[in-house]
Order: structure tokens, then C-alpha cells, then sequence
């Protein structure tokens, strides 16, 4: 950005204040910190890296590195604030004639933000710092359309009421579904229809216009996903409420999720892990918690696993049983991270049923303590398959896991790839109606966490069943026992 500061701008400030100018207008960050104040003058500013990535990308569209970005951000991280409210304000610091057309699901929602930004324009601070780069034309100073005196303008509207022959140079929408309808066909369609057929003719310049949607993710086929279903030229900016390695944002700006962490919270200086499970709470569906928070929506009763297809058996017989598995998917508590424990049987039809399941947030000594308690349970006919995590870390894991079980038939499993993949020979038999489960109080919770897999939180359930179907299956490392157990 070009630094403009007149000696008539800045005569009757401090030389501080000069220098907090010439910051401001070459850093959005920095320009929303200083005028914070216009909007919350009780409360105080709370920064997150989060913010600066958000605002990094902006200042990438306004230098048209960027052409169209896309930024999926939970409720309540300062997604409307950062995009529809202090971003024009700054840009217009130094291109005044930039034209701007806001759109949300509802017209409140976008009158509300374009006052906002107003206020800001209109306010004693920003009038004596940048008052001479333009000015609010009196005659055009409405709540949802205000214009300059250098033709820039800034337009609010909604999905269903864009003014005919409006356009402009950024074209924002700014949470484009209501939360509340987002699973209704007809509504979210029309929605995808809107952005098809209308928005994309309100450019005035399609070598020089830019697009930025700012949304929480609420279903596979809301209009992020719909747009990057068939556009590759869209820059993705997702940023989950807590950090999931698999799912790590790397955009071809150079950015990269800086967390390491797994579940670690996104805004922790504000949504700390207590504030965070508070939202979540409020959410109380997984599936919600999938879409809004972690910006990877779901369908419900779909995914990779046909779960209607899953068998149900009052017990299973022993002398049907060829070989018997507990598989053990270790998780730790520092990273919020289940364990789970799955007791399959291959059976001589070639079936196999999942008999038992047990998991908790057991701290490492109560892991270990529960591991040996369940095996003695299952008997030391049952092959136990122990989860090693990648690294140093995951073969100490495994191997204390080993030294517990002494006198028990333990093999580690070295997994490899995604978790997905690795469940997909294990899909494949469900999806065929070959996977039966002893009915128990347990189903219920099992049943969800494949409904949403990978999508859902927990994985456990999934993770330790497909390990043991690999494992009897004598799949990849899992299969130098060859026929132990076998009748």
C-alpha cells in the first residue's frame, strides 16, 4: 500500500501518532487495533494469530494477489468485523474510488455492518487522519448505500434482494445460509442459484474485480463447497476452532495452520478450552460442532460408511469364531484425545461381528490399567493389536503397551496413511451387510461415530473397529500371525 500522509492530515498530531498512521495504512491488522475503539469503546482488543492470517489474505486481494478467497471461520471469531466492516474502511485510505457490494442470507445481518463501517468512516479519528482522501457524500448516506466523493460506494444487500444493475469491484458475501435452513434443499439451492446467475454478473471489471465469501461451514453442499467443487481458482483460508492435523490449512499464500496441537482451540486468548466447550455445548450436535466449528461438514447418515447396512446379533456362538481381536487406538488426554478398544471375531462364514467396545479419557497409567484389566476379561486366546503412532513417541507408547501384557498374544500395528483409507476395507464389508454387532448400549454412540466419520471429532470407535478388521484380515503389518486362534 502507498503511503500518503499530508502535512495537512497530520500537522496538529504527535509524532507518535504519525508513525501509528503510516502503520495503520500499510497493515489491516493494525488498522483494526487503532480504530477498535470506534465500535467497543468498553471492551478491549483481544488479538489471535488467527485475525492476522484472515487479514493477511485480505490485504493480499486488495494487492490483487489474490482474485477470489474463500475463508471458512467459526461463529463469533471476528469474521463480519474483519471482512465487511474494517477491510473497506481501509482500503479506502488509499483507493477512495474502490466500489464495494456486500451481500448476507439477511438484510439485517448486511445493514447492520455497513452502519458499522460508517461509524468508523464518520468518526472524529478517522476523518482527522485520512479526512482529506475523501468525504461521504451527504447526498448519498444511506444505511445500506453511502458513496464518496472519489465514486467509491459501498452497497448492503441480501441473497434474495440484489438491487438490478448494482454491481462492483469486490464482490463479498458474508455468511451466505442461515444456519437454521441450511439443510433445506429448496433454500440452500437457491442460494447456489443466486451466486450462479446473479452474482456472477455484478463485476464491473472481471479482469479486475475479486470475490471473497466469509462463512461457517454448515453442509457439504452450502456454497463453499459447491464453489470448490468446480472452481480449482478459488485460494481456501479454513481455520477450524480446534487444530486437526489431517485436516492442516496450507494456502498458496504461503500460510500455513501454525498449531501443532491436536484439538488445540483457534482463538485461545479468547475461546480458551473452557469458552470453547461452552460453544460447543451450545451447539450440542456433532454434526454442528463438524460444520461450524471445524469447517468440515457432514451428511447426516451418510459418509463412508453405509450404516444402515450394519447387522445386529442377540450373541455370538465360540465354536463359529475362526479368530478373535482386540484392537487398542491410543489417545493421550493432553491432546483431548479418546482411546477405544474394539473385540472383533472372525466368523467361519466368512462374517464378522464387533462383540464389545470400550473407550475413555483415561490419563496413560488408567489407560494401561484398563487395557490389562480388559484383556484378562477377554482371555489370552484373543490376539490384542496395539496402535503405533508414527515417530519415537508412538513406538515408546506401544512398546510400554507390550511390556504391560505379558503372558498375552500383543502385536503392534506400524500404521500408515490416513485413517480414512485405512477404514475403507472395513467400509467395504459394512457397505455389503458383513459386519454384525452384538446388541448393546454401546451401539448407539458407535452407529453415530461412523454416521460422521471422518468428519466427527471422535474417531476412536472407527479407528480401533477398522483395526481389528485389518488385523483379521491379515492386513499390511497386521498379518505375520497368520491363523493364531484359529478353531
Amino acid at each position: 500500500m502507498r503511503l500518503d500522509i499530508t502535512e495537512e492530515t497530520v500537522k496538529d498530531l504527535p509524532s507518535k501518532e504519525v508513525v501509528k498512521i503510516a502503520i495503520a495504512e500499510t497493515s489491516l491488522l493494525e488498522f483494526i487495533k487503532q480504530a477498535w475503539h470506534i465500535l467497543e469503546p468498553t471492551t478491549e482488543f483481544i488479538y489471535g494469530w488467527h485475525l492476522k492470517a484472515i487479514c493477511n489474505h485480505l490485504e493480499a486481494v486488495s494487492r490483487r494477489e489474490i482474485k477470489n478467497l474463500i475463508i471458512n471461520v467459526p461463529p463469533r471469531h471476528m469474521k463480519s468485523l474483519a471482512v465487511s466492516v474494517f477491510w473497506p474502511c481501509w482500503s479506502w485510505i488509499t483507493n477512495p474510488s474502490s466500489r464495494w457490494l456486500f451481500s448476507s442470507y439477511a438484510q439485517e445481518l448486511s445493514t447492520r455492518d455497513s452502519l458499522k463501517c460508517r461509524r468508523i468512516l464518520q468518526s472524529q479519528w478517522f476523518t482527522s487522519r485520512w479526512g482529506g482522501k475523501f468525504r461521504i457524500k451527504s447526498d448519498q448516506n444511506m444505511k445500506t448505500r453511502f458513496e464518496n466523493d472519489k465514486t467509491g460506494y459501498r452497497i448492503a444487500t441480501s441473497v434474495s434482494g440484489l438491487v438490478t444493475g448494482e454491481g462492483g469491484d469486490h464482490i463479498i458475501c458474508d455468511d451466505p445460509h442461515n444456519v437454521k435452513q441450511a439443510e433445506s434443499n429448496i433454500i440452500r439451492e437457491g442460494t447456489l442459484r443466486w451466486w450462479d446467475e446473479s452474482m456472477s454478473t455484478r463485476m464491473n471489471d472481471p479482469n479486475t474485480g475479486v470475490k471473497v465469501i466469509v462463512m461457517q461451514r454448515l453442509h457439504e453442499g452450502d456454497l463453499t463447497g459447491h464453489i470448490l467443487e468446480k472452481n480449482s481458482d478459488y485460494v481456501h483460508l479454513r481455520l477450524p476452532a480446534r487444530y486437526e492435523e489431517e485436516n492442516k490449512c496450507v494456502t498458496s499464500l504461503g500460510f500455513s495452520d501454525p498449531r501443532t496441537v491436536d484439538r488445540e482451540p483457534l482463538w485461545k486468548e479468547f475461546y480458551g478450552e473452557n469458552e470453547l466447550s461452552k460453544l460447543e455445548n451450545e451447539l450440542a450436535s456433532e454434526y454442528a460442532i463438524a460444520g461450524q466449528l471445524q469447517q468440515r461438514p457432514s451428511v447426516r447418515g451418510g459418509g463412508l460408511f453405509e450404516v444402515n447396512n450394519f447387522g445386529y446379533v442377540n450373541n455370538v456362538h465360540p465354536t463359529e469364531i475362526i479368530r478373535s481381536v482386540r484392537y487398542w487406538d491410543k489417545g493421550g488426554t493432553e491432546d483431548g484425545a479418546f482411546t477405544g478398544g474394539c473385540l472383533m471375531h472372525k466368523m467361519k462364514n466368512n462374517s464378522f461381528i464387533i462383540e464389545h467396545l470400550v473407550a475413555g479419557l483415561w490419563k496413560a497409567t488408567k489407560r494401561e490399567e484398563m487395557i490389562k484389566k480388559v484383556a484378562k476379561n477377554d482371555g489370552k486366546k484373543v490376539l490384542i493389536g496395539v496402535e503405533q503412532e508414527p515417530g519415537s513417541g508412538g513406538l515408546e507408547s506401544a512398546d510400554n503397551t507390550v511390556k504391560n501384557l505379558v503372558g498375552f498374544s500383543v502385536k503392534k500395528d506400524k500404521v500408515t496413511g490416513s485413517k480414512a483409507l485405512r477404514a475403507e476395507p472395513y467400509a467395504t464389508q459394512v457397505e455389503i451387510g458383513n459386519v454384525y454387532l452384538i446388541k448393546g448400549a454401546w451401539n448407539v454412540d458407535f452407529i453415530k461415530q461412523h454416521e460422521l466419520f471422518p468428519m466427527g471429532l471422535r474417531k476412536d470407535f472407527v479407528d480401533c473397529a477398522s483395526g481389528a478388521f485389518n488385523m483379521l484380515i491379515g492386513k499390511g503389518r497386521a498379518g505375520v500371525w497368520g491363523g493364531y486362534n484359529k478353531k
